[in-house]
């Protein structure tokens, strides 16, 4: 989207930061199911490719994570400063056109 749509619905640098929410929420999702399937695998091959893919997996959920940290967009060690940048972009989403 571009500065002038994102200016004109009211949402700033808000769309970057749900971008990165949701890239960060794939990449958990990513770890999780690469974990699982790790417990389901019978082949030495094939445990051991997944478990590269899980820690690759793993370092881009770092990365995502520590990218929204200095930001300010994600405040995974404090609830309650999380659940007021929650809040305000409720808010935000509510009072859009």
């Amino acid at each position: 989207m571009s500065g002038i749509l994102q200016s004109l619905a009211g949402m700033g640098g808000l769309t970057d930061q749900v971008i990165a929410m949701d890239f960060l929420i794939s990449a958990k999702s990513g770890v999780r199911n690469y974990a699982m399937a790790l417990t389901e695998t019978g082949t030495p091959e094939i445990k051991a490719t997944l478990t590269k893919q899980l820690e690759e997996a793993i370092d881009l959920h770092e990365k995502i994570s520590l990218y929204m940290i200095e930001r300010g967009w994600y405040h995974p060690w404090n609830v309650t400063e999380q659940i007021q940048l929650d809040q305000q972009n409720i808010q935000t989403a509510l009072n859009l056109p």
